[in-house]
């Protein structure tokens, strides 16, 4: 039995961080994960510009209410939904991701949480784990299923090299050059092909 496991943002919705970077006109703020490896250094360096901007939570929520899914995102989800299991695995937050959700169907998402004062300032955040991609598929591994991975930047790489199958969807031309061994793509029909492939083996 399989589950495909998707990352998020740059995937199905637009990076978050880059929309808010580009309404505030922070340039500081389109750093992401396709960037920065260590998600750590990366979430702390953001807190930190928020605080120096006075911006907080609902300032961001108020950027993602007007964020949409990527064109053919949805379909692609429904399609893929109609012949396994699929969850998606973000280092988003939950504070973030509930409203994308819902344009996306409701389906499950694992995600991380913001901490944040009763004003709204973003003080810190809550991993579910560390590196906690690669610790879900292996726990769904675990429990009987072969995973198949799909994400766009460095945190995901962990969690494709640990599946059955993974590709890489709409990557850097960086981490597309430094992993030949894992196939790329940019079209959603593509993807779909390529995990339904993977499951009729």
């Amino acid at each position: 039995m399989y589950v495909t496991c998707l990352d998020l943002e740059g995937v199905l919705v637009p990076e978050i961080w880059i929309a808010f970077a580009e309404e505030t006109k922070i340039p500081e703020l389109k750093r992401t994960t396709r960037d920065e490896p260590d998600y750590a250094k990366l979430m702390n360096f953001r807190i930190g510009v928020l605080k120096e901007h006075g911006l907080g939570l609902r300032e961001i929520q108020e950027t993602i209410s007007r964020i949409d899914p990527l064109p053919g995102a949805k379909e692609f989800l429904d399609r893929l939904r109609s012949v396994c299991q699929v969850i998606i695995l973000s280092d988003t937050f939950t504070q973030f991701a509930s409203p994308l959700m819902k344009k996306l169907g409701l389906p499950t998402i694992f995600c991380n949480e913001l901490i944040c004062s009763e004003t709204g300032e973003i003080t810190g955040f809550k991993l579910r784990q560390e590196n906690g991609k690669f610790h879900a598929v292996k726990a769904l591994q675990s429990i009987g299923f072969d995973t198949i991975a799909s994400g766009d930047s460095f945190n995901d790489l962990a969690m494709i090299q640990a599946s059955k199958a993974g590709f890489l969807f709409r990557s850097t031309p960086k981490i597309i050059a430094d992993h030949p061994e894992v196939k790329a793509f940019t079209e959603y029909d593509e993807l779909y092909e390529a995990i339904c492939k993977e499951i009729m083996r």
